[in-house]
This record gives C-alpha cells, structure tokens and sequence, in this order.
C-alpha cells in the first residue's frame, strides 16, 4: 500500500467494549489481543492525542457509540462506520452528521451499510455529485434472505437454513433483524437518503412474511416458533413453485414512496438469477431511464465487509 497509494496507514487504537490498547507508533496486529488490559473512555482517549489524520472506525452496531460522532466531527476526526445505527435513525441525526462533516472538513463515509464491500453508495453519490437524479430503486439489499431462499428447497426446515444462515457470518447479531425486514428497511432509507429525499423509518411500508408469534421471547424462542410454523414457510414455497415462480425479499423505492417485503418473482425478473448471497440494486435516473444501472454481487460476509470498511478507510486517509 505504501508503494502503490503513498500511504502509511498505522492502526494506533483497537477497542471493544470494555478495554483498548492505544499505541501512537503503531500496534502489532498480529498480537494485539494480548494487549486489550486498559479500561478507558474511547471518545476521550481519541479527543486528548488529537493526532492528525484521524480516521475512527466503527463496526458495531450499538447506538451509545453513534453518540460519540458529532464531538469527533467537530474535532475533524474522520469516521468510517459500518454501524448502520447514525445513518437510519432520525432524519435530523443523519443530516446533522452530514452537515459537521462538511463544517469541519472531515470524512464520513458508509459504504458498508448498503451490500457490505459493493460500490452502492459511492456509486449513487457519484450520480448525484454529476447532476442526475434518482427517480426509482429497486433492490434485493440482505444478503442473508437471498440465501435463505435460495437454499429453502422443502428438503430442511426453513429454521435450520437461517441457523445455517447466521453460522457463516450473514446475518445480523440478532436475526430477527435480518428476518423482519427491519434491516433491509434500513438500508432502502439510507439509499433514499443519498438519493436527497427526506424520509424516516415510518416512511417504509414493511410487509412481514413471518408469523408475529416468531418475535416473541429471545433468538432460540425465536428459532423454536420458526420450528413450529415450518407449515407457513413451506406454503410460501409451494405457491410460488406452483406458478413458476422463485421467492425474493425485495426493497423498492418510487418518488419517495418506499417498502420491503418477500415477493414471488418470474424467470424473466432481474432478481431471478441472483445466486448465494449476492446483492443487487438497479438504480433508474434521469440519465439511466430505460435501462438501470447496475450494482451487483455478495452482499454479505466478514471478508467483503472488511474489504469495503478498508476501502472506506483508504478513501478516508486520500481525500
């Protein structure tokens, strides 16, 4: 990287959420976890150095930490956040996040929230950026449910295939997220955010496919209920098979109208091929009327979205 790009990038901090260890010259990471002794105040720690060139990297998914942002934004501490938490809660936390950034001449960038290391959002602001204007998206944005539909055939329970799901590192902390379409939802205000319409998440029409008795309780009452309504699920799939169709979870956003929910697809549709646990968003604007421009690929997994958070930190320490 130092050859290619002219950059030395030092991680100087690593933090969960009871310890941190802080070097200015740099931490060994291939031993950084011997390290993690200290109990410290992050936000305090990064403020006192007050080293130039900061970038604060957030991979969390924990609102306390999103509290934080505005006072390293003032500081122009750059921020890289995979935490979806900032950029779909209120219209005026996001906005004012957007506005300090500019005010103060720092960074803040989320690739991540939208398809993981997929150019989706860098792709929709260089649209706006150059003048055109997003009129329609349509988007299969979670991972995680295109492949549990594409791997819910009637031959396993449709339970084990998103235990199978959360086992390879797709989904959420918590399912549910990805399952109720909370997540999804999230991610289609987030695009229509930077697409420059003012919504919030009472805006999103979620149409459920689960039972409401599944989100009762914690995550093994949750998989237990999916157990007990294995019926529902296999009703679901029988119907669409019956007319030659396939199931895809997919977010659809109109002239500032948006939803998500499960829909039964034709051979023909753009949606039908997408295998595993690939992503797509076609993007209709001015300029792309007729035909969409296209983001595809995996949307999900550790790999990718620690690709696309690099990515975000070496766009960071460029500008």
């Amino acid at each position: 990287m130092l050859e290619k790009l002219r950059l030395n990038v030092r991680v100087i901090a690593l933090a969960n959420s009871k310890t941190v260890i802080m070097d200015d010259e740099g931490i060994d990471l291939d031993n950084w976890r011997d390290f993690l002794s200290v109990s410290v105040d992050l936000r305090d720690l990064i403020l006192e150095k007050n080293l130039r060139n900061s970038v604060f990297v957030d991979v969390t998914a924990n609102e306390s930490i999103v509290a934080i942002y505005p006072q390293l934004l003032e500081r122009s501490v750059s921020i890289v956040a995979c935490n979806k938490v900032a950029c779909s809660s209120d219209y005026e936390t996001y906005a004012r996040l957007k506005d300090l950034a500019r005010e103060y001449n720092a960074n803040f960038l989320f690739e991540t929230n939208v398809g993981a290391g997929l150019p989706i959002i860098n792709t929709l602001n260089d649209l706006m950026r150059s003048g055109d204007r997003v009129r329609r998206i349509e988007a299969v944005l979670s991972g995680t449910l295109n492949f549990v539909f594409n791997n819910y055939d009637g031959s396993r329970e449709f339970a084990e295939v998103v235990r199978q799901a959360q086992d390879e590192g797709y989904t959420e902390p918590d399912p549910r997220l990805d399952l109720s379409g909370t997540d999804v939802a999230r991610k289609i205000l987030i695009l229509a955010r930077e697409s420059g319409y003012r919504l919030d998440m009472s805006d999103i029409e979620n149409k459920p496919f689960l039972p409401a008795s599944c989100f009762e309780g914690n995550v093994e009452d949750f998989y237990a209920e999916m157990c007990r309504n294995e019926e529902h699920f296999r009703c679901l799939l029988d119907e669409a098979r019956q007319q030659n169709l396939s199931l895809k979870y997919i977010a659809s956003f109109d002239n500032g109208r948006a939803s998500v929910g499960l829909q039964s697809i034709p051979p023909e549709h753009n949606f039908a091929n997408l295998s595993g646990k690939d992503n797509a968003v076609l993007f209709y604007t001015d300029r792309y009327s007729e035909q969409p421009l296209v983001v595809k690929g995996a949307g999900a997994g550790a790999d990718v979205t620690a690709a696309g958070v690099f990515a975000d930190i070496i766009r960071a320490a460029s500008i």
